[in-house]
């Protein structure tokens, strides 16, 4: 069932976007969104399917680290996309294009702007506000999937006391309460846009991640026993570190920001 406060806001992007099919599905409940997604486009769920619960025990974000989700204090949603097999369906720039659509989307919602880090983070300033986490299923084949989640920090309690120093929420940036349903519905919309733009101009997508990510130009970064400077992202969604030895290309492993 889905909150009445959700699906009021849900509601009204259904009328100012019949173009958009959505099937939101919430939970009081679930261990993740991405488990849940991931299980009913395995069994044939089709693109706009939105797995989202008020809470998750068992949350995970990039490189199976865990994701505090407790109730109410943030958004937890998990996004079915099928793109077709002649697209740009890589899962680095899917996630470039995610994270462009939830920057959009709190902008709409609330007029906060917040800053892009490779590869999967929204933050302000040196604090993250919302993790993205893409994932394909039967890549390459006819029922390609790729679901992609969403974890946005509402409010201040949606992160344990030993991540704030380094994670944020829209309450405590905004001074005020967030309405999570119209947050909600702008994100899910600008997910649907900017993903279709990925299929249609994979340019603009990398043209606009660009701009909203400062850090991917001359921030100090440690990877792998190495470190050099970020020099941008490449047209495949690499990010491009110049080194002692020249200019690399990052495209996996845990990479340490020196913000």
């Amino acid at each position: 069932m889905v909150p009445d406060d959700l699906s009021a806001a849900l509601g009204a992007v259904r009328d100012r976007r019949p173009d958009l099919r959505l099937d939101v599905r919430w939970h009081a409940v679930v261990a993740s969104t991405m488990d849940a997604a991931s299980a009913l486009a395995a069994a044939g769920a089709g693109a706009g399917v939105v797995v989202g619960a008020d809470q998750q025990t068992a949350g995970r974000g990039r490189r199976g680290r865990v994701w505090e989700s407790p109730p109410g204090a943030g958004l937890y949603f998990t996004f079915v996309a099928r793109p077709p097999l002649h697209a740009n369906a890589s899962l680095p720039l899917l996630t470039l294009a995610a994270g462009l659509a939830v920057r959009h989307g709190i902008c709409a919602a609330v007029g906060l702007a917040p800053d892009l880090k490779w590869p999967n983070d929204v933050m302000v300033g040196r604090r993250k506000l919302a993790g993205i986490l893409a994932e394909g299923l039967a890549v390459g084949t006819a029922s390609q999937a790729v679901v992609v989640g969403v974890g946005l920090n509402l409010q201040p309690s949606s992160y344990p006391p030993e991540v704030a120093a380094r994670a944020t929420s829209l309450e405590g940036e905004l001074g005020r309460p967030a309405e999570r349903g119209l947050v909600l519905g702008e994100v899910l919309v600008a997910l649907c846009d900017y993903l279709a733009t990925l299929e249609r101009t994979p340019g603009d997508i990398l043209q606009a991640w660009r701009a909203a990510s400062p850090s991917a130009n001359g921030t100090r970064v440690e990877w792998d026993g190495r470190s050099g400077t970020t020099a941008g992202i490449d047209d495949h969604g690499a990010l491009l570190v110049r080194t002692a030895s020249g200019i690399e290309r990052v495209i996996a492993g845990e990479v340490h920001w020196h913000l």
